[in-house]
């Protein structure tokens, strides 16, 4: 370490001097061999002024051992070179007249001591926590090993995923999914597929940001997570192969490979991603209708079997060009195809007021789908100094299609079992998303101290959605004009930011603002039964950002940090689409027009001692965008509706210890209290909940690199808006064998008790109450093997941040 830290001083003396110097003065230059006369790459050389030893310049050996030690005054000098694994070699005095010396070939020897194999390892803390995010390390867990992205995201401390694979942050909804800095440009059904075919062993963490900086773009009431995905350092060929395999009910795999290769001014990279996807949902869905007296009338029982299977193709593949020490050009491609198939045997009882059998439907749905995603990404970098003046710029255009064939066959059956009808509804959904984008950021250190941030973006979406549905009864197939639609939607964003951040001995300040102005256009096309209708908005915001944080002791061991916020959530591009899309038979999504962007005030305080972090969160959002359920003539449509105001209060402790060097503790617990107030379809819409979570983990290591971890998660009943979530909880344990220093084996058991049971209550229905439990193949054995090739250096090139950062993320199909 102490090399490291000498290597890299002596780097930056050198740069010092060369700037101080530039060209003029006197050069020594000479060669450092081993004594295998092996070229000393990376060698460091030391002159020293021999009267008193006091370092002039300093030079590192490039890969042939030259080294050139330039502008140099006369007078008396000595040469001192060190290289670990060698001996320190100091020369004799070195007299500089007025001509340049050739130092004749210094031969290093190797110290008597031969290290045949160094492994130098640290394992990062499960969380780590910064002014303005908390950070995931998710290799720190061994239950994520062969698992997914949404896998990894349940494990993180105050994230929730329900059972429709909505992402909530501390209690709050509407979280922006971002991959790399970059939006993942998906939601819903889409944005779950997504993340379940992304493996964890590509995760190199996960950035929690309840309120994150003016840089990053302002949409997102429930935060921003940034999943950021693994990237060699090495130069030469290195990379990692990580292949597992999943047993429960069903068979899975998830493979992935990344890789990268450096040599001179050129860097590639790259991530390639397969898996299989093989699941099933047993739903049951219960309704029972009452009268204004709230009596009894009918029930409706239904179950769902649904069986979905799916293949996940994902590509990441990007090039860096050097064009110098200051100057950096990128190119990245992206790219992922995620074709699957949902058969649904659905069996739905209609009983009377005394639970007697009135009728009985059988359905067998099927649905085909295909989703396709590219995209390219330009960016440069320009370094104009080491103080950190920087420039990058990103342009980004990615384009979506996807495709949805549908078949919803019913039979209606009377209570003796005899057929009574039989329909058939086929649609086909075909849409295409194109986003362009660019921005461009600039940093500036002020002599003061101020470290100065500006910044633009513009960004440019159209989507295109087509659904064309047919309605087949008594041999008779006609187009179904109720459902059939075509919706184009066409959205501008224009903003820009300023953001400035100061360090005081004890006290660390940032402060932001960000100005966007929206401009959308939506046009339904209608058909022969439906007119066209459009709605254009245009409408501004400027959303600040500001962050405290102080040490209380000199040693800095325990903080207290302050933050605030504003942001915006703009409505999904496909919920602003009127028109009808069915589930099943007897339940319709429809989208909401009249859907109004949403804003969230935030402040959070945070205390810090050691390895305890304590967090109090107050949130308020106006206008909040949520599902709604409302029951018509015994159907359920859910459509996306603009609630009153919802505040959310949270405190949680996230905390880890280590008794012992074989045994490591960690634990994430929170109190979260959620209240919506509202007018609804059927009154004042006035609920108010709290609960509690806590996920505990325990690590021990043991001789021979062996590591078995045991962790779990338990949650309490969720009340927010109209429905009560049942309390949930899980066990898992794993244990991992260290092969090697480059191969690890890992063997997990996932929900042991298969307890991870969703339930719950859907309330504010208008003469009706409901409740669903739905059960999923989440016991699963998980069985991976890690492999990693090429040696870790400190000088790779990162780039993250593109242009395209919020609108991907509103993409829903």
């Amino acid at each position: 370490m102490k090399l490291k830290i000498a290597a890299l001083i002596a780097t930056w003396i050198t740069i010092a001097s060369t700037f101080a110097f530039a060209q003029t003065g006197i050069k020594i230059s000479g060669k450092i061999t081993g004594s295998d006369s092996r070229s000393m790459d990376g060698a460091t050389v030391y002159l020293l002024r021999s009267a008193d030893s006091v370092l002039v310049k300093t030079a590192l050996a490039d890969a042939g051992g030259v080294y050139q030690l330039a502008g140099i005054k006369k007078g008396d000098y000595r040469l001192s070179v060190t290289m670990m694994g060698y001996q320190k070699y100091k020369g004799d005095v070195i007299k500089v007249d007025e001509h340049d010396i050739a130092i004749p070939a210094i031969m290093l020897q190797q110290s008597g001591t031969t290290l045949k194999e160094v492994t130098i390892s640290s394992q990062k803390p499960l969380v780590e926590h910064l002014i303005d995010r908390t950070v995931v390390n998710p290799d720190a867990l061994i239950s994520n090993a062969g698992s997914t992205a949404i896998n990894v995201l349940e494990k993180s401390p105050g994230v929730v995923v329900d059972q429709n694979g909505a992402i909530s942050l501390q209690g709050k909804n509407n979280v922006k999914i971002f991959i790399d800095g970059k939006p993942t440009y998906l939601s819903g059904t889409d944005l779950e597929n997504y993340l379940r075919s992304l493996p964890s062993s590509s995760i190199d963490q996960i950035e929690l940001m309840t309120n994150p900086p003016a840089k990053y773009d302002a949409a997102g009431n429930g935060g921003v997570i940034n999943i950021r995905t693994k990237r060699g350092k090495a130069k030469g060929f290195n990379g990692g192969v990580n292949l597992s395999y999943s047993q429960g009910h069903y068979a899975k795999t998830n493979n992935s490979f990344n890789f990268n290769y450096r040599d001179n001014k050129f860097n590639m990279f790259g991530n390639l991603g397969f898996s299989t996807s093989n699941n099933y949902n047993d739903l049951d869905i219960n309704r029972h209708f009452v009268d204004d007296n709230n009596q009894p009338v009918s029930n409706f029982l239904q179950n769902s079997f649904i069986r979905r299977k799916s293949q996940s193709y994902t590509t990441k593949i990007g090039l860096d060009y050097y064009a110098s020490d200051k100057t950096t050009l990128g190119i990245v491609f992206t790219g992922l195809s995620n074709p699957g198939t949902e058969r649904v045997l659905n069996s739905s009882k209609f009983m009377d007021a005394s639970n007697v059998l009135d009728s009985t439907i059988i359905a067998h749905n099927a649905q085909d789908r295909k989703f396709k995603n590219g995209g390219i990404n330009l960016n440069y970098r320009h370094e104009y100094d080491k103080k950190g003046r920087e420039l990058t710029v990103d342009a980004d255009y990615l384009n979506y299609t996807s495709g949805n064939a549908q078949t919803f066959n019913n039979f209606s059956y009377l209570p003796n079992g005899t057929l009574a009808d039989n329909d058939m509804l086929t649609g086909s959904l075909p849409a295409n998303i194109h986003i362009y984008s660019a921005k461009a950021d600039y940093t500036q250190p002020l002599n003061n101290g101020i470290k100065l941030s500006v910044g633009g973006k513009t960004s440019y979406t159209k989507t295109d959605n087509v659904a064309d549905y047919f309605y087949t009864t008594n041999n008779v197939t006609a187009p179904d004009y109720d459902k059939t639609n075509h919706f184009i939607y066409k959205e501008t964003i224009n903003a820009g930011y300023i953001n400035a951040t100061k360090d005081f001995k004890r006290i660390s300040l940032q402060a932001g603002l960000r100005f966007e102005n929206t401009i959308s256009d939506g046009n339904q096309l209608g058909n022969v039964q439906k007119p066209d209708s459009t709605f254009k908005r245009n409408y501004n915001g400027l959303f600040p950002t500001f962050y405290i944080q102080y040490k209380l002791d000199s040693a800095g061991k325990q903080t207290l940090g302050l933050t605030y916020g504003r942001r915006i959530d703009r409505p999904y591009y496909q919920d602003l689409n009127p028109f009808i899309s069915p589930l099943d038979k007897f339940t319709y999504y429809t989208g909401n027009p009249f859907l109004k962007p949403s804003y969230t005030n935030s402040i959070d305080l945070t205390h810090t001692y050691k390895n305890i972090i304590t967090t109090l969160e107050y949130s308020k959002t106006r206008n909040d965008v949520d599902e709604t359920i409302e029951i018509i003539d015994g159907i359920y449509y859910s459509r996306p509706g603009n609630l009153g105001t919802t505040t959310v209060k949270a405190a949680s402790v996230y905390a880890t210890f280590d008794f012992y060097k074989w045994l490591n503790f960690n634990v994430f617990t929170n109190v979260v209290n959620i209240h919506t107030v509202s007018d609804f379809y059927t009154g004042i819409l006035n609920t108010k909940g709290t609960y509690f979570s806590v996920r505990p983990t325990f690590q021990f290591k043991f001789n021979n690199g062996w590591v078995w971890q045991l962790d779990g998660s338990y949650q309490s009943k969720v009340t927010s808006a109209q429905f009560i979530a049942g309390q949930r909880g899980k066990v898992n344990t794993g244990v991992s064998k260290k092969l090697s220093g480059s191969t690890t084996l890992k063997l997990v058991v996932n929900d042991i008790f298969h307890s991870m049971v969703n339930s719950g209550i859907i309330n504010n229905l208008a003469n009706t109450r409901a409740d669903y439990h739905n059960v999923s193949d989440t016991r699963t054995a998980v069985l991976s093997l890690s492999y990693r090739f090429g040696k870790a250096i400190s000088d790779q090139r990162k780039h993250n941040a593109n242009g395209a950062e919020s609108e991907q993320s509103r993409v829903k199909n």
